[in-house]
Order: structure tokens, then sequence, then C-alpha cells
């Protein structure tokens, strides 16, 4: 086993590090390429698996229970439903409303 003496004099790790800097430019287009392509396929990937994931049932319930939901009884229905079919030409109002609202 060798015995390599570091030597941690600034002045030598940055005539060390301009050695290597040097060598390193050649491949600065290429590395630059790979960092960014591996870095747009972990985005790809990142997102399709939260695009693939489902909620759980426990997310449903809960975003169920904080939803208020109308209550109105039978008998308001049977109102509602009487009125509408006695009165036929509101009837027709309300169709053509729904078929093209921006008429008059």
């Amino acid at each position: 086993m060798k015995n390599n003496n570091l030597d941690l004099d600034p002045k030598k790790l940055l005539v060390n590090l301009n050695k290597y800097a040097e060598k390193l430019q050649r491949y600065v287009l290429v590395i630059s390429f790979v960092v960014i392509f591996g870095l747009y396929g972990f985005l790809v990937i990142q997102i399709s698996t939260a695009t693939q994931q489902e909620p759980s049932q426990e997310d449903i319930t809960l975003q169920l229970s904080t939803i208020k939901r109308l209550k109105i009884d039978q008998e308001s229905i049977d109102k509602i439903e009487q009125l509408q079919d006695q009165n036929i030409v509101v009837q027709s109002l309300f169709e053509s409303a729904r078929q093209d609202p921006f008429k008059e």
C-alpha cells in the first residue's frame, strides 16, 4: 500500500484544480447535455408517477365529508313537480332557456 503524503497547501490545491479544469473543458458540452437530459428524465418520471397515483379511500371520504349537501324534503319535491306539470308555458320557457340561454 502506498503512503501518499497529502499536502493541503492552498497554492498546490489551486494548481491541481486548474489542471483538472483544463482537462474537463473538453467535455463541458457533453457533461452539460448529460446533466440536462438527466434532470429532464427525472422530471418526466416524477410527473408520470404523480399522474398515475390514485387517492386513497380515506382521502375520498374526508373530501366528501367536508361537502355540505342540500337536503330537500319529499313534500317540497312533490310541490315543485306539481307546479312544473301544471304550467306548460313555464316548462317550455325552461326548456328553451336550457337549449339557448342567450336567446330572449
